[in-house]
C-alpha cells in the first residue's frame, strides 16, 4: 500500500509538468505553423491524459478484493497501461495524416526564436521526468510507472527531432518539417507496440517469475518431500504464486499448517513484489511409514543413524532409498561392511525389493552437552515447544550439543502408552521432529526416543 501512494504522488508530480510542456509546444506550434512542433505537442497532451488514465487506474488497483473481485483488483492496472498503448496509437494515427498532407499540399512553418526556447525547455523537463519516473518504476515495481517512462521517454527523441527539423526549415528544407512528423509517428508506433507486448504477456497469464527460480527459493524446505508445480502469474509489482508441494503422510494438520507458512515466507522474502501465495499441500502416496519405521529400526539395531528415508512403491515391490551415517573414525570397508549388514535385514523382509544407500559420516559435534546461554534458551524453548504441543507423551531426559556445522542437536525422550502401535508411536516422533525444525533453525538435527510407560 505505501508503493501505490508513492505511484500516485510522482504520478501527480508528472501530470503537472506533462500539462505544462504541452500547453508551450502546442500554443507557439499554432502561431508559428510548425506541424512537428503541433505533433510534439499532442503527443505530450497524451502524456497528460496517460497520466490521469494511471491515477484513476492506480486507486481502483488499490482496492481490496470483494465479491465481484475475489483476487482483487490489480489488472485495472494493466488495463490502464494497454489503454496508454492505445492512446499512443491514436495519436500517430492522427499525426500521420497531418504529415502526409502537408507534404502534399506544401507549405512551411514560420521560424520564431519562441520554438527553440520551447523546445530546448521541454527538452530538459522531459528527461528529467523520463530519468525520475524510470528509477521510481524499478524502486516501487511499478508497470505503470515503467510505461509511463517509455511514453515520455518518446517525447526526448521527438523533440530533438522537431529541433532538427526546425533547423532543416531554417535552412531551406522546408519539407522537413513534415518529414520529422512522420518519423515521430514511427517512434509514436514503437513506444506503444512495447507497451501492448508487456501489458498483453499479464493479461494472457504468461508467468513473471520461472518455475525453477520458485523451485529454488523453496527447496530444502523441512517437511517437503516433493514440488509438484510451482506457478506465477500477474504483474511484475504484484505477483500470485501457486505452488503444489508433496509432505510424509505422517505429517498431521498442525504441521503441514507451519510448512506452508514457512514456503510462504521463504518465497515473499526472495521476491518482494509478490501480493499473494497459495499453497496446496497433500500427502506423498510414495512415502511409506511402515518403511521408515521398519528402516529406522534396522538402523538402530547396528548403531547407525538414517535420515531422508523414502519409500516408492515399483511393480516388483518397494524400494527403499535412505541417507545412513556411520560412525566418525572408521575406514571406508568397515563402512561398507556395516551398510550390508543394514541392507540384507532389509531385504529380507517381505515386500522389499531393493535398498539405496548414501553412507555420510556422523556429524563430528561434541557429544558433551552445550552449556552456553543461547544453548540452554534453545532447549529449555524447544522442550517448552513440545510439552506445549505434544500433549500425549511425557518428555523427559533431553539435551542439547553442537553439531559440528553450525548448529545444535537436540535429543529427548518420550513416554507413551505401552499398549498403542509402533507405527502410532513413530508418527508422533516424526510430526515432533518435523516440528522442532521448522518452529528452531538452529536445530540442524532431532533426535527423538520413544518408550512405555513405567520404563
Amino acid at each position: 500500500m505505501q508503493n501505490k501512494h508513492a505511484v500516485q504522488r510522482i504520478l501527480w508530480q508528472i501530470l503537472v509538468l506533462n500539462i505544462l510542456v504541452a500547453i508551450g509546444k502546442i500554443v507557439v506550434g499554432v502561431l508559428t505553423g510548425a506541424i512537428a512542433l503541433i505533433a510534439d505537442g499532442v503527443h505530450s497532451s497524451f502524456d497528460g491524459a496517460s497520466n490521469v488514465i494511471a491515477l484513476i487506474a492506480q486507486r481502483i488497483a488499490g482496492q481490496p478484493p470483494d465479491d465481484d473481485h475475489p483476487y482483487g483488483h490489480e489488472r485495472f492496472e494493466t488495463l490502464a497501461t494497454l489503454a496508454i498503448g492505445g492512446l499512443l496509437l491514436v495519436t500517430a494515427w492522427e499525426l500521420l495524416q497531418v504529415g502526409i498532407e502537408r507534404l502534399l499540399s506544401g507549405g512551411e512553418p514560420t521560424l520564431h526564436p519562441a520554438q527553440f526556447i520551447v523546445l530546448i525547455a521541454t527538452l530538459i523537463v522531459n528527461i528529467f521526468v523520463t530519468t525520475y519516473e524510470r528509477r521510481a518504476a524499478q524502486r516501487y515495481h511499478s508497470q505503470l510507472l515503467e510505461a509511463d517512462a517509455a511514453h515520455t521517454g518518446s517525447d526526448v527523441w521527438v523533440s530533438l527531432s522537431v529541433l532538427a527539423s526546425l533547423i532543416g526549415v531554417w535552412l531551406g528544407w522546408t519539407w522537413l518539417d513534415a518529414a520529422v512528423a512522420l518519423v515521430i509517428v514511427g517512434v509514436i508506433v514503437r513506444v506503444a507496440w512495447q507497451i501492448v507486448q508487456r501489458t498483453t504477456t499479464v493479461l494472457v497469464d504468461a508467468a513473471p517469475l520461472p518455475a525453477e527460480t520458485l523451485e529454488k527459493a523453496i527447496i530444502g524446505t523441512p517437511g517437503v518431500t516433493k514440488i509438484v508445480r510451482a506457478r506465477s502469474r500477474g504483474s511484475q509489482d504484484a505477483i500470485h504464486v501457486d505452488l503444489d508441494v508433496e509432505v510424509e503422510p505422517v505429517i498431521n494438520a498442525e504441521a503441514t499448517h507451519l510448512i506452508s507458512d514457512t514456503l510462504r515466507e521463504r518465497i515473499q522474502a526472495a521476491f518482494p513484489t509478490i501480493s499473494e501465495v497459495r499453497i496446496q499441500v497433500t500427502p506423498n502416496s510414495e512415502s511409506l511409514p511402515d518403511v521408515l519405521t521398519l528402516a529406522r529400526g534396522a538402523a538402530d539395531m547396528l548403531g547407525l543413524g538414517v535420515h531422508e528415508v523414502i519409500g516408492v512403491t515399483t511393480p516388483k515391490g518397494k524400494v527403499i532409498e535412505m541417507h545412513v551415517e556411520v560412525p566418525p573414525g572408521v575406514t571406508l570397508q568397515e563402512a561398507h561392511q556395516l551398510i550390508e549388514s543394514l541392507e540384507h535385514r532389509l531385504v529380507d523382509l517381505p515386500d522389499i525389493v531393493e535398498v539405496v544407500t548414501h553412507i555420510e559420516p556422523a556429524a563430528k559435534g561434541t557429544t558433551l552437552p552445550a552449556t552456553s546461554p543461547e544453548a540452554t534458551r534453545l532447549h529449555d524453548a524447544a522442550l517448552e515447544d513440545l510439552r506445549t504441543h505434544f500433549t500425549q507423551g511425557h518428555w523427559h531426559h533431553s539435551s542439547i550439543r553442537r553439531d559440528g556445522h553450525g548448529g545444535y542437536a537436540f535429543t529427548t525422550h518420550c513416554h507413551l502408552p505401552g499398549e498403542i502401535s509402533i507405527e502410532t508411536a513413530h508418527q508422533l516422533a516424526e510430526e515432533a521432529e518435523i516440528h522442532l525444525r521448522m518452529q528452531f533453525p538452529q536445530l540442524h538435527r532431532v533426535t527423538i526416543h520413544t518408550e512405555p510407560l513405567g520404563d
